[in-house]
């Protein structure tokens, strides 16, 4: 069976519910117990090695990352997800501080860039859009055979990302007010010259021309700086689907590994296969995922014209149904999707708490709390 795993970022915040830069302090717990990576996942290093199990500094000394290993069991999945995320947060508060399953942070801050050659050179080279850089996502990794595989996966799953997104959109506040949309972090993260949505490859080699092409234009430092949506990931045989906020809840998490597995398969296999959509269109269905998430229409991946939001969710789960039964993820993950639709996901949670009367330190201490939650 096809594995998957998971990594996500959390914003590190004080007891009280700030964000706090002690990434380093973290990360050297997390090291005198063999638990700490030398680097962040886009670190531009050479292939090899198995991936998961380590805690890894990110861009910003407010965020930390951890990563699940390759499973081929949705349950097992799940389960690490849990565990890395209480051995995270047993490291940082080690270091006075807590985790928090958040794409952005609720108050104004202002970020400071670890302490790396290569993360204060993009820095430099990249102004604001790096100083505004503290957004929290979460990637899905799925196993492929080799990079031709790999780009049948890519052009396939272009009409069905925006639904990712929508249903693990966790970051509806910036810089201290409401951003007017559910998934803030997706246009913060939208500004780097790589990300959001691409057109069809066609075939590997397709691909990497586009890659050489990119590097070519001397914008990018390397290719770990490749932010497409989704991507074949430098470091290991699998397509890295990166458009999603890391979600408050670790079983969201798991149901975006389920789907996107869900999806690598039926790619594979030729099942509803369906013309191309132009990039620009894709665009435009991932902005309005970002906007509204499942508090309002989406646009239809395969109509191209809004729906209701549990529509084009039931779409891709129908879309994805035949490979779910035959991993034996269908049941848990229909179960789970009605769970979601029933109680949004985290930005309307979010925006639940604050209709109760949490201010932003308390939004952030109860998604501290949700963050490690067994449910």
């Amino acid at each position: 069976m096809r594995t998957m795993g998971v990594e996500e970022e959390y914003l590190l915040v004080t007891p009280e519910g700030r964000p706090t830069a002690v990434a380093p302090t973290v990360l050297w717990h997390a090291a005198r117990e063999g638990a700490a990576g030398p680097d962040g996942p886009d670190a531009g290093v050479e292939p090899g090695g198995e991936p998961g199990g380590e805690l890894e500094k990110e861009f910003k000394r407010e965020q930390v990352e951890t990563s699940t290993h390759p499973r081929t069991d949705l349950g097992e999945l799940l389960d690490e997800i849990r565990a890395g995320r209480e051995r995270t947060s047993a490291f940082a508060r080690l270091a006075g501080a807590e985790i928090a399953a958040l794409g952005t942070a609720p108050q104004e801050v202002e970020s400071t860039v670890v302490p790396d050659k290569r993360a204060q050179e993009i820095r430099a080279r990249f102004a604001m859009t790096a100083k505004d850089q503290l957004t929290c996502g979460c990637h899905v990794h799925v196993e492929v055979a080799d990079d031709e595989e790999g780009v049948v996966v890519l052009d396939h799953m272009r009409r069905w990302t925006p639904v990712l997104l929508a249903l693990s959109a966790n970051s509806p506040a910036w810089q201290g007010g409401h951003s007017g949309y559910a998934s803030y972090r997706s246009q913060v993260w939208g500004r780097w010259p790589t990300a959001g949505a691409t057109a069809p490859f066609g075939d590997a080699a397709g691909y990497h021309r586009v890659i050489e092409d990119l590097l070519a234009t001397e914008t990018i430092l390397d290719d770990g700086m490749i932010y497409f949506d989704a991507r074949l990931s430098a470091r290991y045989p699998t397509v890295e689907v990166r458009v999603a906020d890391v979600c408050l809840d670790a079983a969201d998490a798991a149901l975006q590994a389920a789907l996107v597995r869900g999806l690598a398969e039926t790619a594979v296999r030729g099942d509803a296969d369906l013309p191309q959509p132009r990039a620009e269109l894709l665009r435009a269905a991932t902005w309005r995922a970002a906007h509204s998430g499942l508090s309002g229409d989406l646009v239809g991946p395969t109509t191209g014209v809004p729906a209701p939001a549990a529509d084009v969710v039931a779409e891709l789960l129908s879309h994805v149904s035949k490979a779910l039964a035959d991993s034996g993820d269908l049941e848990w993950v229909q179960r789970h999707v009605a769970t979601v639709l029933r109680r949004g996901n985290g930005a309307i949670q979010q925006q639940a708490w604050r209709a109760e009367g949490a201010d932003d330190d308390e939004v952030v201490r109860r998604a501290v709390a949700r963050t490690i939650s067994p449910h």
